[in-house]
């Protein structure tokens, strides 16, 4: 016990000292900065004044992160909204105008010969041509409500008849509603047909050429699948 009231003490005599060696240097340094203000002053400006810089400029980059991050969204919410108009647009029409749209984006895209068929017992080739590199292009329409989606049995027939019946070097599944099922999108991963629900659809709508979305192959709004391993 002795022991330990000795150490308390000692503990309780350091820390006086301390507190006395602190307030020795603060005068100490109060009395220097007073006799050499006319050196000290101009340096404590130079010090606030960068640090205040230092903020202002921390400030502005945040808000500038801010401003950027804000922007982006605006602008996503913007095409998705512009998309949405032009599939207003697209859900106006027929299944028979669809198909005709449909092979009027494809000649856009510099696809050749293209030709709509326009009617049932088509065997799934809806809209039959060629891309520019020379491929056979073999395309399924589905007008839909945006609500639905894609089912298992839709694309088994598509399947079936895509490369057997017409030769297809490049299957294109294409709908309005926003997704396919898990079993439908599997289905065509594995048998490599191009799933494009609603939202790649409406990119095509407003530009994005055939070529550059054939790879995001049932990506985007209808849930994205990788290809299963072999």
């Amino acid at each position: 016990m002795a022991a330990r009231r000795r150490r308390r003490r000692l503990k309780k005599r350091t820390r006086r000292q301390l507190r006395g060696w602190s307030a020795v240097a603060a005068v100490a340094a109060a009395v220097w900065v007073a006799r050499h203000w006319e050196v000290v002053w101009p340096v404590l400006v130079a010090v606030l004044a960068a640090a205040a810089v230092v903020a202002i400029g921390w400030a502005l980059l945040r808000s500038h992160r801010l401003a950027v991050g804000q922007d982006r969204a605006w602008r996503a919410q913007e095409q998705a909204r512009a998309r949405e108009l032009s599939m207003g647009e697209v859900d106006a029409l027929s299944w028979q105008e669809f198909e005709t749209y449909v092979a009027e984006l494809c000649r856009r895209d510099g696809c050749t010969q293209v030709v709509v068929s326009g009617k049932s017992g088509d065997l799934g080739a809806d809209v039959v041509g060629y891309l520019p590199d020379g491929r056979k292009l073999v395309v399924q329409c589905k007008k839909y409500a945006p609500h639905r989606s894609v089912s298992s049995p839709d694309m088994q027939k598509f399947v079936g008849t895509a490369r057997l019946e017409h030769g297809a070097d490049v299957a294109l599944f294409v709908t309005t509603c926003r997704s396919f099922t898990k079993a439908a999108l599997d289905l065509a991963l594995r048998q490599d047909i191009v799933a494009m629900h609603r939202d790649l659809l409406g990119s095509w709508v407003k530009g994005a050429h055939l070529e550059t979305l054939i790879p995001l192959n049932g990506s985007g709004g209808g849930g994205i699948r990788r290809r299963p391993s072999a």
